[in-house]
């Protein structure tokens, strides 16, 4: 009779052990938290403050980025695609090419120490290409 009251107090657990799966999903959300901000590509620029609205794109495709550094180096900017260190000439040539398959909206992302002569070229660049959507990026002004 001893043996057979062993017997029943053995329960077989029919529930799973979760906590594994929980240790690696803790580990795969740290390491997707920081790795996500060096994921932003892009040129770093000092945009302008500017106390205006912000334009909506209501294309399908997203709009075309023009940056300009402070040095001088434009870099063409199409969702994924990065062309960096264009002349006035590619540049014109890129943006003809993308323009060509729809009138998408072109931002330029100036430095704030580039000079007006260099953005107004860039600008004229634009539209010899076709860009008929041409809109100048800034800061929100900082509210004091």
């Amino acid at each position: 009779m001893a043996a057979h009251s062993r017997r029943g107090k053995r329960r077989v657990m029919a529930e799973m052990n979760v906590v594994p799966y929980i240790d690696v999903m803790l580990v795969l959300l740290v390491i997707f938290m920081v790795t996500a901000p060096m994921m932003q590509t892009g040129v770093q620029i000092d945009l302008p403050d500017a106390n205006a609205s912000t334009l909506e794109s209501n294309g399908a495709e997203g709009p075309l980025f023009i940056s300009l550094t402070e040095a001088g180096d434009i870099t063409l900017e199409n969702g994924s695609d990065v062309l960096s260190e264009l002349s006035e000439s590619e540049l014109t040539q890129q943006l003809a090419g993308q323009l060509e398959k729809s009138k998408r909206p072109v931002y330029i992302r100036a430095d704030s120490n580039v000079a007006y002569r260099q953005i107004m070229k860039i600008m004229v660049a634009a539209q010899k290409a076709g860009a008929r959507n041409i809109g100048l990026m800034a800061e929100p002004e900082a509210k004091n």
